[in-house]
């Protein structure tokens, strides 16, 4: 590891560190006007939710790196104390970079971005057209932290209204493939969301047996990464031998009479995320069975059928 403080630091090397250690980060398309009408967006991706009741979300419009001056945002918002905080996707990361350069206060991000103002419900900012969620906001507090280049300046922002896109949803939620959000990380890189989309089980309301009542020799298996042991450790319990003991003889039962399994067929199978097909192989192929269990058991937990990969992974003790 090494090790900094800030102080031994520049301002530059400590923001070089927050961009690349604290990330990805969502960012917020902020829309303001000023006292003269004239309209802003800038993105911002110091930026986050932080409650539901009443709904609260916060961005920091912080002072310029270069000469400590406050940015458009910011003095729209402290002149007009109300904004517009759409969420940016895929499709539109580009304009959004282009609305982040510096222009003028007299100049309209929304036309050299080319993205599409449209009216508001309840507050006088410009909502995007093109952002399939938008947050028409409030400010209940602007807190300052410092007068140096890229010190913090936090908005804190009530949401009176949001509008979000319908085909958005599946089963009620807002679909992380369907909304294709991006994020920052550091330097020019971003992150597009979706396509590193994967599922981890609260353990909210369950009460989880936790890493220390995993066997020992699940947790000394060479096979299994640290988030597979967690996984385990999200299991309300752990199968008894009988349970283990049914299930496999219900799994050989289902084997085909006379059919032959191979070490080959097993790795075909591995390969295509089958942890049911690599189970009947495993049980049929004499070397390496242990190792070929252990597979089987750590292919079901990627899978997210920690039941299955429980009832493997027990049996796998008997090699």
């Amino acid at each position: 590891m090494l090790h900094y403080e800030p102080k031994n630091l520049s301002v530059l090397e400590v923001h070089k560190l927050l961009l690349g250690g604290v990330a990805p980060r969502p960012i917020a398309l902020v829309s303001t006007i000023s006292k003269d009408g004239i309209n802003n967006l800038s993105p911002f991706s110091f930026f986050n939710a932080f409650g539901a009741n009443p709904p609260v979300v916060a961005f920091s419009p912080s002072r310029r790196g270069k000469d400590a001056t406050l940015k458009d945002t910011y003095n729209n918002l402290i002149a007009v104390k109300e904004c517009v905080i759409q969420a940016v996707t895929h499709s539109m990361v580009e304009q959004v970079s282009l609305a982040s350069a510096e222009y003028a206060p007299d100049v309209d991000e929304f036309i050299k971005s080319g993205l599409t103002p449209i009216d508001s419900d309840i507050v006088k900012p410009k909502r995007v057209k093109e952002s399939p969620f938008q947050m028409e906001c409030k400010l209940l507090e602007m807190k300052s932290f410092g007068e140096g280049g890229t010190s913090a300046n936090l908005a804190v922002c009530e949401v009176v209204k949001f509008h979000v896109a319908e085909e958005l949803f599946t089963n009620g939620i807002i679909d992380p493939l369907k909304i294709d959000l991006v994020a920052r990380m550091s330097g020019d890189f971003y992150t597009r969301a979706g396509s590193g989309v994967f599922v981890v089980e609260k353990p909210i309301g369950k009460k989880c047996i936790g890493y220390d009542q995993i066997p020992q020799h699940i947790k000394e298996s060479e096979i299994y990464s640290a988030n597979d042991l967690g996984k385990f450790g999200n299991s309300e319990a752990i199968p008894d031998k009988e349970e283990v003991n049914r299930f496999v003889q219900k799994i050989l039962k289902e084997i085909p009479e006379g059919f032959t399994y191979t070490y080959d067929a097993f790795l075909k199978y591995q390969e295509l995320n089958d942890y049911k097909l690599m189970l009947q192989s495993a049980l049929r192929i004499p070397e390496n069975k242990k190792v070929n269990l252990e597979l089987t058991a750590k292919c079901a937990l990627k899978n997210n059928d920690s039941d299955f990969a429980w009832k493997v992974a027990l049996f796998a003790v008997n090699y």
